[in-house]
């Protein structure tokens, strides 16, 4: 009988925390520190996030988790007539139980491709809303909802962010940029969008911290000081104040430390690489193009189902009823051994 554990490609936050963050949490464990993010490492963190992204002014908020933010963000965005636009792949969209739309608030779905929305159809969409003399009937857009990567693992350029920006800007609707694995998407040779061009072009965004290296926590990042008055009171409200919230500042300290948060997503890159040209080397095919650290792959139901006794992928979607769409996913702890072991398993299944 089998009895190895299966390995695992199935998501890019199964792993623990990297190893200096667990060596500063374990050093500072018996501290006593202020509550609720008012501690020394939360505020050195504050003041590291606020130089990466050359905004001394901002606002830095920490959370426990990707849909906590957001649920909180863009509630605290919008007012309560207004929705939030986003590609119908989004994650606010798919993959978050409505928890937007249980914060009162709509998700108004544009088409994407390969995850991305573009800035013509966005301000197609917007002047529609405002010509249609029905409007007072309809759900306004009040805010703008992206990721980078996306839920494709594609990226936006430079030149689509700002355009997207520049929509926003020219029908005063805030942009909000969801930065779930922002640190695979820095370190992308594809990627020509830096944390100070985010930071820039975007009315808020978070920096994920669950997918990179920490055991928990993403960093809101509100560039303009007091844009969201009261937001403290804010999160307290919908319960995501952190009581003993050194332990998140703690971590993003740590990942904003000799550039850690920059470096950490390169060999989650490198293994993706990998993995990549020697599976399209022996035949499998690629559903999408994606420069991060997120494989899709197309295969036959039957070969899925020989691959899923040695192997855990996320599904994805089913493009007919015989093939089946699944995600590897990379992190920043991904070894050497673990893309070998991969590409055994895959090459002797083709």
């Amino acid at each position: 009988m089998n009895t190895r554990p299966k390995l695992s490609f199935a998501s890019d936050y199964l792993e623990g925390a990297h190893p200096r963050i667990l060596q500063r949490l374990a050093e500072t464990n018996m501290l006593k520190t202020a509550g609720y993010g008012l501690d020394e490492f939360s505020e050195a963190a504050r003041q590291k996030i606020r130089a990466a992204c050359q905004t001394p002014e901002a606002d830095v908020f920490f959370f426990m988790g990707g849909t906590q933010t957001n649920a909180v963000m863009i509630g605290a965005l919008l007012k309560p007539y207004q929705g939030v636009i986003a590609a119908d792949s989004g994650h606010i969209s798919l993959h978050e139980a409505g928890a937007i739309e249980a914060g009162g608030h709509k998700v108004l779905e544009l088409p994407h491709r390969f995850g991305k929305i573009n800035a013509e159809t966005l301000s197609a969409y917007i002047q529609s809303y405002w010509q249609d003399e029905n409007r007072e009937h309809m759900v306004m857009p009040g805010l703008v909802y992206i990721s980078q990567p996306t839920e494709y693992g594609t990226l936006y350029s430079l030149e689509e962010l700002t355009k997207i920006s520049e929509v926003c800007a020219a029908h005063h609707i805030a942009l909000y940029l969801d930065g779930a694995r922002l640190a695979y998407a820095l370190a992308s040779p594809a990627n020509n969008v830096s944390l100070i061009d985010i930071a820039r072009l975007c009315t808020t965004f978070y920096i994920g911290g669950t997918k990179c290296g920490t055991l928990f926590g993403e960093a809101a990042v509100i560039p303009q000081h007091n844009y969201i008055p009261h937001l403290f009171t804010i999160i307290k409200q919908r319960g995501a104040l952190l009581a003993k919230g050194r332990i998140a500042g703690l971590q993003f300290d740590t990942l904003f430390s000799d550039n850690l948060y920059f470096e950490i997503g390169r060999s989650a890159i490198e293994a993706t690489e990998i993995i990549s040209a020697r599976l399209q080397a022996c035949g499998y095919k690629l559903a999408y193009p994606s420069p991060t650290n997120q494989l899709f792959i197309e295969l036959e139901d039957a070969r899925l189902k020989e691959l899923s006794a040695q192997v855990e992928m996320s599904f994805w979607e089913k493009p007919d009823t015989s093939h089946t769409v699944v995600r590897l996913a990379t992190s920043w702890a991904t070894s050497a051994d673990d893309v070998a072991a991969l590409l055994k398993i895959m090459q002797a299944q083709h």
